[in-house]
């Protein structure tokens, strides 16, 4: 008998032990980030697709919180680009979703929120989710701009073998 009533505390001290581990590795998450250079490298692709289709604009480049990590713009982008692309790199970012269906949640009167939250929810950025994780945004100032980014996403993560 005294050897059951022993095991009762010690299989209590085992579960908790569990249990407490468990519950430490619920504090944590690991968060993919990209890296100055992979938005560098994206830059580069979408420079790259643009000068392909004689596009000149100006891009901006997010880590997941929002910081920004690369911005370029190309000779003779006009003087608003860089912060047109930030800008909707920004609302891209906030509302995860491509801003040229947050401009059609707007227009379609379905969601104002982005027009009275200071967002941009004109098309023309993409989040950038790899592995079903969100690490940045890209924002180009063209209307094309969507394009411009899925292939600077397509370019950089798919030549890694890393699944956008």
């Amino acid at each position: 008998m005294r050897v059951r009533y022993g095991l009762i505390p010690l299989t209590a001290i085992i579960a908790f032990t569990f249990v407490t581990e468990a519950s430490a590795q619920a504090m944590l998450r690991e968060q993919k980030v990209i890296s100055s250079a992979g938005a560098r490298a994206m830059v580069d692709a979408c420079t790259a697709w643009a000068e392909r289709n004689h596009l000149v604009l100006a891009m901006s480049v997010l880590d997941w919180a929002g910081n920004l990590v690369e911005s370029h713009a190309m000779e003779g982008a006009g003087a608003n680009s860089i912060d047109t692309a930030l800008l909707k790199a920004k609302s891209a970012l906030r509302w995860r979703r491509a801003t040229s269906e947050t401009n059609r949640i707007v227009r379609s009167g379905e969601n104002l929120a982005p027009t009275f939250m200071r967002d941009f929810p004109q098309p023309g950025a993409l989040p950038i989710i790899i592995d079903g994780q969100m690490i940045g945004a890209m924002g180009v100032s063209s209307g094309d701009g969507e394009k411009c980014a899925q292939a600077a996403i397509d370019a950089v993560f798919k030549k890694q073998g890393i699944a956008p």
